[in-house]
């Protein structure tokens, strides 16, 4: 009886770490949300005001954008890392960190390919964001053409398992 109690607490105490290690994550995701919009609040004033800093706060945004990006999947990585690592995980909950963590470095490696070749088409500057159903393109221009976006899409479609309909490209100036 005392052996099965024990098991119990170390159960639960165990599961009280996951949900720490996940609100965490949560936590990191809604602060980069937020920062991104504070950052997009601050550049439409600039521009409203006529402030002539439109390329450099464009420049700002994709530098912010890519630090954000990196540092929120290094702590995701650091979570994984420590659930992996953790006596007290279960085999399956070590499975799931590890699934999760060869979908993350995937979703890197390939994001870093699409930049880098979409940049190679004469853009001056691009983030790829993948999900398990988007790509999402925010692209260093003022206006796209149907021809450089069908160039983009062709990037994402021919190197990617997405297709067209969950593609979206964004111009941002």
């Amino acid at each position: 009886m005392k052996n099965k109690l024990a098991k119990l607490k170390e159960s639960i105490k165990a599961n009280k770490k996951k949900i720490i290690v996940v609100v965490s994550m949560v936590a990191l995701l809604v602060a980069t949300g937020c920062l991104n919009y504070f950052l997009n609040v601050k550049q439409q004033a600039d521009q409203s005001a006529g402030t002539d800093g439109g390329t450099v706060t464009a420049e700002s945004f994709f530098s912010t954008y890519r630090t954000d990006r990196e540092e929120t999947r290094s702590q995701e990585l650091q979570y994984l890392d420590e659930i992996i690592a953790s006596a007290s995980s279960s085999e399956s909950a070590i499975a799931s960190a590890e699934e999760q963590k060869l979908l993350i470095t995937g979703a890197m490696e390939t994001e870093l390919v699409l930049e880098g070749l979409i940049k190679a088409k004469g853009f001056k500057d691009c983030v790829v964001t993948m999900s398990t159903e988007n790509v999402n393109v925010v692209v260093m221009d003022e206006e796209l053409t149907l021809e450089e976006s069908a160039q983009i899409l062709d990037i994402i479609v021919s190197e990617t398992d997405y297709t067209a309909p969950n593609v979206v490209i964004i111009p941002y100036v």
